[in-house]
């Protein structure tokens, strides 16, 4: 080996210490981006169970509306709508110039009990026009 080689084969050693810094430095910022958008994430999904609760009322207030049958979509059962763990109570009210479904969730995961899921339902010619408001809008969970 003539000392031109042996000046090549030291030259490649490795990283600097500079190098090595910046790749942490990188790494870091990834993270602190990454971790508040997958909890963000994570809560939205947990939440999507609370949405799901509303559905099947939502549906009977609609069919009620286009059928006549219950007269009073009030009438509508909520059974079976709040069977999870993520899900305190479904309620309906209202009357027949508009309906409200209120899905209380359970406060776990970081959702609170006053995130709840209000949709009011505004009959208009045989449909619903749905609003949802509530706490979980404010939060950005539904």
């Amino acid at each position: 080996m003539n000392k031109t080689q042996i000046n090549n084969a030291r030259k490649q050693g490795g990283f600097t210490l500079i190098e090595l810094m910046i790749v942490v430095a990188i790494i870091g910022i990834l993270a602190a981006i990454a971790l508040p958008a997958y909890q963000t994430y994570t809560q939205k999904a947990r939440f999507s169970e609370v949405v799901n609760a509303t559905s099947g009322v939502k549906t009977g207030v609609e069919i009620c509306v286009q059928t006549g049958v219950p007269a009073l979509c009030t009438a509508v059962p909520t059974t079976g709508s709040a069977e999870s763990a993520s899900v305190t109570s479904v309620v309906i009210g209202g009357d027949a110039t508009g309906y409200t479904i209120t899905a209380t969730p359970a406060a776990i995961n970081g959702i609170l009990a006053g995130d709840d899921y209000i949709l009011t339902g505004v009959p208009t010619n045989g449909a619903v026009i749905w609003t949802k408001t509530g706490g979980c809008v404010a939060k950005n969970l539904c």
